[in-house]
């Protein structure tokens, strides 16, 4: 008899892979003078964001989607490096050939990080863990940089084992360790629970995995409506969810930072085709087509609005994209603060959509990062 999970299912064997600073390390690796540095990828000293920093400018507190003015704050030394999409993309690739080697169940997250199945594909005696470091190992020779990996039972925990030792670390949790690792983690460290989440479970008394752990279903429902039954199982180690290699890719968007704030509406508009014509070009080599429009507009001062429109059937052309995006932000002008950022997100994605073709990740088509407000690792 196989052993069983605490689900009472069989028991998974599951990987996931995490490239270490993954654009910061590339231009590290390809730049010799910018290595043991603190190296923030991104435009601009003034008016730019950090889309990667290095882990020298983490030391500093430099983190990813942070202003360039407070990285600069934290890390006068800091070095910043235009980013090189088409770089990172090739080198993804390489990496997502390593991953093929062992198993075909690949599901991506973006370009550094995915989760692997290999229940059912491990060779020989090999164990995940030791199939997790041989993938390690072919990573740093054919690449020259590092990953890091968490391996366990179910996806929540795979992931959150491959932070456990950043960078260039690997971190097995097993089904008899797994309860009690979640009872001892704060929630804010819990994967899919955001800084406002977190904060709203603070106010409940609700800390730890061990403070969600006496939370009743009801109430979780209650408070976190459809992602109660979630943080429920979660909290007792338990996660169902199965690695999806045609995983359906949910948005598609790109976002501008302005060297000078946009004052007027005339301004604004002007600015928005750079930003369409990158969603849009994405979306047709990924053949997706969506009926949900997203505008993000970030201020002077900070303070974000986003403002969204569906409508029945997908954007069909670039023009019908293009008035769409302009009847958003007609609104909002005029206005007394000037506009730092202008984004754009696709979403909704109709039958035009070719299923499996996703694959290909067009987070940071922008000139920081896509439109997630949250800051990766």
């Amino acid at each position: 008899m196989e052993p069983t999970d605490p689900a009472g299912g069989r028991i998974r064997k599951i990987i996931h892979l995490d490239m270490d600073a993954f654009f910061a390390s590339v231009e590290q690796r390809d730049h010799p003078e910018l290595r043991d540095k603190p190296v923030a990828v991104g435009y601009g000293r003034e008016r730019g964001v950090v889309a990667a920093a290095s882990y020298e400018a983490r030391k500093f507190g430099v983190r990813s989607a942070m202003p360039s003015v407070t990285a600069l704050r934290k890390c006068p030394e800091l070095i910043f490096t235009p980013p090189r999409f088409e770089v990172y993309k090739m080198v993804s690739r390489q990496i997502r050939a390593i991953f093929a080697q062992f198993t075909p169940l690949i599901e991506p997250l973006s370009l550094d990080e995915a989760y692997l199945d290999v229940t059912d594909f491990l060779q020989g005696e090999t164990t995940a863990t030791e199939t997790a470091q041989s993938i390690r190992t072919l990573i740093r020779r054919e690449t020259g940089l590092t990953a890091s990996a968490g391996v366990s039972y179910n996806k929540f925990l795979a992931k959150l084992a491959s932070d456990r030792n950043k960078p260039d670390g690997l971190c097995v949790i097993t089904p008899k360790q797994g309860p009690a690792f979640v009872e001892n983690l704060p929630v804010a460290k819990f994967h899919g629970v955001g800084p406002a989440t977190a904060e709203k479970m603070r106010r409940l008394g609700i800390e730890t995995g061990r403070d969600l752990k006496t939370c009743p279903l009801e109430f979780l429902q209650e408070n976190f409506g459809k992602a109660g039954p979630y943080y429920y199982a979660v909290a007792r180690g338990v996660d169902e969810r199965p690695v999806r290699p045609d995983r359906e890719r949910k948005s598609l968007g790109a976002e501008r930072t302005y060297l000078e704030d946009l004052v007027t509406f005339e301004q604004a508009a002007a600015a928005l085709p750079a930003i369409i014509d990158k969603v849009w070009r994405a979306g047709e080599i990924a053949r997706i087509y969506g009926r949900t429009l997203t505008l993000k507009v970030k201020y002077s001062d900070f303070r974000q609005v986003t403002r969204s429109r569906t409508d029945v059937a997908p954007i069909a052309t670039v023009a019908e994209f293009e008035r769409r995006a302009l009847a958003l932000l007609a609104p909002l002008f005029p206005t007394e603060r000037g506009v730092r950022l202008l984004g754009l997100t696709l979403s909704g994605f109709g039958p035009t959509a070719r299923q499996g073709e996703a694959q290909l990740s067009f987070e940071l088509l922008g000139q920081g990062s896509n439109v997630s407000d949250g800051p990766r690792r």
